[in-house]
């Protein structure tokens, strides 16, 4: 497997490199420490901390900047930032006004940025992001994962946080963005880790893995290749099978790539999964499509569904400006 690399236990600390390289207007990059932070702070305001393993890029360093996050702890591929990387990052983006957590529900990530808070003094929270509908609740010991939902939770609590929210306000609305936030995967195929350099699983051509995760798992179930209609109508009667009732209708779709689907396959399905939530009532009136939250180079994409009210709505249209997502600055 060819990767555009120097050597493998190199590859994360030198592509934050690179990004703090492109991107040195909105970011500062701690390479002992290893971690992201925006280059000017937001005094007086809650500072929001996410983080994990590497190998999900844009997730999270991309996602660092004006109306999201402050900062984001990075550790090796598919592999938890340790607890004295996320404190560094805390103490460093700390203005006063407290710290909200945002955890990705893996037992390593919620171990360590448990460890994280239990060093901290200062006043601190923690949203668990556990989006991932394709294991049943009573299936895995610490509950349903994280996955492309964390983006969603992300922007919207950076908004209010940007807008002066405080910290017990921003928890409140963290909790409920969680309920409302579900998600589905399909891989095509697997990824590669570079240390590896074989696939962490193998499909046949005519094989897909339904339900998988964003670290190279299999998928909950193997199955024949559908087309992208099928595909679609399955995810979304999944995701919406564990969503509350919608009081407004709306919902904001999130078609997330991870990694090696390319953009016209993306869009492709946007279309197929529009034609699904229509049809079971729901209003899709905000979308956003592309490579997110990835898994190296998988093929594949998942399918997340928010259900949106007036105030969540305008959140997620508030101004961002990062490396990886930005509109309205």
């Amino acid at each position: 497997m060819k990767k555009l690399i120097n050597r493998p236990e190199d590859i994360v600390a030198e592509s934050l490199e690179g990004l703090a390289i492109s991107h040195s207007d909105i970011l500062v990059v701690q390479p002992g420490a290893r971690f992201v932070r925006r280059r000017t702070l937001g005094r007086g305001k809650v500072a929001l901390v996410s983080g994990g393993g590497s190998g999900h890029d844009p997730l999270h360093a991309g996602f660092v900047g004006k109306g999201m996050l402050d900062a984001a702890c990075m550790g090796e591929i598919f592999t938890s930032p340790t607890p004295d990387q996320i404190v560094a990052a805390i103490n460093a983006v700390e203005t006063g006004a407290g710290t909200l957590l945002v955890v990705k529900n893996y037992d390593g990530d919620v171990m360590n940025f448990d460890m994280a808070a239990e060093m901290c003094d200062h006043a601190l929270r923690s949203i668990l992001v556990t989006d991932d509908v394709s294991i049943p609740i009573d299936g895995r010991s610490t509950g349903a994962r994280g996955v492309a939902g964390t983006l969603i939770v992300e922007k919207i609590l950076g908004a209010a946080a940007e807008m002066g929210w405080p910290l017990d306000r921003l928890m409140i609305l963290g909790e409920r963005l969680v309920a409302q936030t579900k998600s589905m995967g399909v891989a095509l195929t697997s990824c590669t880790v570079p240390a590896n350099r074989t696939p962490t699983f193998e499909l046949n051509d005519d094989e897909m893995e339904l339900g998988v995760g964003i670290h190279g798992e299999r998928g909950q179930t193997r199955v024949k290749l559908d087309n992208a209609d099928a595909i679609a109508r399955h995810l979304v009667s999944k995701v919406l099978q564990c969503l509350p009732v919608s009081e407004s209708g709306d919902a904001l779709i999130l078609i997330n790539g991870f990694g090696a689907t390319p953009l016209i396959e993306l869009n492709l399905m946007a279309r197929s999964v529009d034609q699904a939530v229509r049809h079971a009532g729901l209003r899709p009136v905000r979308y956003l499509v592309g490579n997110y939250v990835t898994a190296l180079d998988m093929a594949g994409c998942s399918v997340t569904i928010t259900l949106l009210d007036a105030e969540i709505e305008a959140l997620w249209d508030a101004p961002v400006h990062t490396s990886a997502l930005r509109w309205g600055c």
